[in-house]
Order: C-alpha cells, then sequence, then structure tokens
C-alpha cells in the first residue's frame, strides 16, 4: 500500500472541501484508496472511519448555527439507517462489491459534474412528502452501505434537483445523513466480516480528516470556487471508477464463477 503520509495530504484538502458543504469525502476517500491499491474491504472501512470523523464536528455546528431541522431530518434518516446496515451486512463477493462501487462512483461523478451550486429562495421552497424522503434516504442508505460511504453525495444533487431546501439547509441534512449512515454501514461490515482498520497505517489518514474537518466545518460559508472543486473532483472519482470497472467488469472471463 502506498505511503499513508503522501495520502494524508489528499485526504487533508479533501475532508477540508467536502466538510464545508456539509459532505464527509467518502466517494473521494475511495478513489484515492483505490488508485493507492488499497484491498476492498480495508478502503471500506477507512472511508467511513473517514466520514464519521469529519461530519460528527460538521453536524453539530450546523446544528448549532440553526440549520439542521431534526424534525424534517427524521423521514430520511429513520429510513436509511436500517437499509445502510444491511447494505454494510450484505454477504457479497468482492468482485460484485467492486462491480457495484465502480457504478456508484460512475453516478457520483456525473452528479458532482452537473450539480447546481445555486441557492434557492425561500419563496420557492415547498414542503416534501414524508414518504418521499423515506424511499429517497432508504434506496441511499442501502447503496451507501454496500460500497463504503455516507450517501452525502448522492444524496444532497437529489434534494437541489427537487428544491427540498435552501442549499446550506440540505448540507445540514446531508451532513446529518452522512453520519448515521457511515455509522451504520461500518456496524453493518463488521457483523458481517471483522473491521480491517489497520490503525498503524491508517492514523496519519483519520488525524489528517479530523484536522481537515475541523477547518472546512468552521468555513461554513464556501471560500472556494465551488465549480471548479465540483469539477475536480467529478473527474478524480470519475478516473477510479473507470479503474474499478476495467479491472473487475470489463474483464468477464471469471466473473459469472466468482458471484
Amino acid at each position: 500500500m502506498e505511503d499513508p503520509f503522501y495520502l494524508a495530504i489528499f485526504f487533508f484538502l479533501v475532508a477540508i472541501f467536502y466538510s464545508s458543504v456539509g459532505f464527509g469525502g467518502g466517494s473521494s476517500y475511495l478513489a484515492i484508496l483505490v488508485l493507492a491499491g488499497v484491498d476492498l474491504f480495508t478502503l471500506r472501512s477507512t472511508s467511513l472511519m473517514c466520514n464519521i470523523i469529519v461530519v460528527t464536528s460538521g453536524t453539530i455546528i450546523f446544528y448549532q448555527q440553526g440549520y439542521l431541522n431534526l424534525r424534517r431530518s427524521l423521514p430520511l434518516v429513520l429510513a436509511s439507517v436500517p437499509l445502510a446496515f444491511i447494505g454494510g451486512y450484505l454477504p457479497l463477493r468482492a468482485k460484485l462489491i467492486f462491480i457495484i462501487l465502480g457504478f456508484a462512483l460512475l453516478l457520483a461523478a456525473i452528479l458532482l459534474w452537473f450539480k447546481n451550486t445555486k441557492t434557492l429562495s425561500e419563496s420557492r421552497l415547498e414542503n416534501r412528502n414524508a414518504y418521499i424522503a423515506s424511499g429517497i434516504g432508504g434506496a441511499i442508505g442501502f447503496i451507501s452501505g454496500m460500497v463504503g460511504i455516507g450517501g452525502g453525495i448522492f444524496l444532497s444533487p437529489v434534494l437541489n434537483f427537487i428544491n427540498w431546501n435552501k442549499a446550506k439547509r440540505i448540507a445540514a441534512i446531508s451532513s446529518l445523513f452522512i453520519l448515521v449512515n457511515s455509522i451504520a454501514g461500518l456496524v453493518g461490515q463488521w457483523f458481517q466480516h471483522p473491521l480491517e482498520i489497520d490503525l498503524e497505517w491508517a492514523w496519519p489518514l483519520l488525524l489528517a480528516v479530523f484536522l481537515g474537518g475541523q477547518i472546512g466545518s468552521r468555513l461554513s460559508v464556501m471560500k472556494f470556487n465551488n465549480r471548479t472543486i465540483q469539477r475536480t473532483t467529478a473527474i478524480l472519482i470519475f478516473i477510479a471508477s473507470m479503474k474499478i470497472l476495467n479491472d473487475h467488469l470489463f474483464h468477464l472471463d471469471n466473473f459469472f464463477n466468482d458471484l
């Protein structure tokens, strides 16, 4: 595996950028770890641990600033947690998990590339049906648990697309969503397979995302060029998805036997 101190630089920058808009950075951690050649079970558990570290402080800060409405968030969260656990618990073959991960990262890259960054005005906000929220949260939670991310990178573009709420409140909901689903997915993985977190190797990464998350969470208002960061990240995630699909889907000679 790559030198963790080298990877920690990228993890630190990812944590700053993502936490400043309510994300944990799980998809980018996965992309970096895939490109670094880290094995499947280690990269899934490490990514979720990094997510939890980053979004914990972000969720607290969003709540203290009044952006996080817990009652409005409940339909999304309550449906997602058990399904994230099930997704992490499913006894899938490594080959199939990699293929699902490849397509999930490809979808995440597309959503990031085309994500609308403008803030909605209060006059355009509408109340949304709790059943719709539960369906969205459950579906994203299930996929997130399987691949080892918190799901915010899927949730935020969807909520923006349906005009769920203002941008800052969507970021706050996404932060809470990522936190609870990362915990549920990690627990599900632990029940299915012993967690492979090599702390002697991973501690620089965990420390880097903690420091980056503290900085990014306190920025509150985005200080970066949002569009540039989105599309740069989308390219990284796209490259990782193509590498995974090339290694595990396009080489189909033993695929069906591995299932």
